[in-house]
């Protein structure tokens, strides 16, 4: 069966965004080390899934080229198909993307029965913290950025109690980001 795995950015006190989805706390430039993680994680990935409001800005970044990614990075973000979460649209106004709505749990068990590799989650907010509440994630990879913002939008809400984790690994790399690699305790 396919793992879904979830790549975010967080604030070392746990928050993905400030309150308004501010990301200015953001490390960069990222450093070579970084880079060559983010190439290994995505290696078995043959999707990627998004929620509706990450992927109205996501997916035209990458199809119009960020500054600073090489070509090889381009081609494969635009080139991995990509599934968008969504009870609001009822079709895809992007490339290389369907649209999956209705009970979150259902869509995921569907996805990941489905042949192929794995599944990586990027966001939003919304999305992440449903997934999170549902026990839905196979893996947590955490990029924690070395600044804190006090409020905003939490990787962990409190409402959905208690998530225990079982550490797999935890990398440093040289522009002060740490990659914590996680896996949920199951029962």
């Amino acid at each position: 069966m396919r793992k879904l795995k979830l790549q975010v950015q967080t604030t070392a006190d746990g928050y993905m965004g400030g309150p308004n989805g501010e990301m200015d706390w953001m490390t960069f430039p990222w450093t070579d080390d970084i880079k060559a993680y983010i190439t290994a994680l995505m290696e078995p990935v043959d999707t990627i899934m998004l929620g509706r409001r990450l992927a109205e800005g996501f997916i035209p970044a990458w199809e119009a080229g960020p500054p600073g990614e090489d070509q090889k990075a381009i081609d494969a973000m635009n080139n991995t198909p990509k599934v968008v979460i969504s009870d609001s649209l009822t079709e895809s106004p992007w490339k290389n993307a369907v649209v999956a709505g209705g009970e979150l749990a259902e869509t995921v068990k569907r996805l990941k029965s489905e042949p192929g590799g794995d599944i990586i989650v990027y966001g939003g907010s919304t999305l992440v913290t449903g997934l999170i509440g549902q026990g839905l994630i196979d893996e947590l990879h955490l990029f924690v950025n070395p600044s804190a913002i006090g409020v905003g939008l939490p990787v962990f809400p409190y409402a959905h109690g208690v998530q225990r984790l079982n550490l797999v690994a935890a990398t440093p790399f040289d522009c002060g980001i740490t990659a914590m690699h996680y896996e949920p305790k199951r029962a």
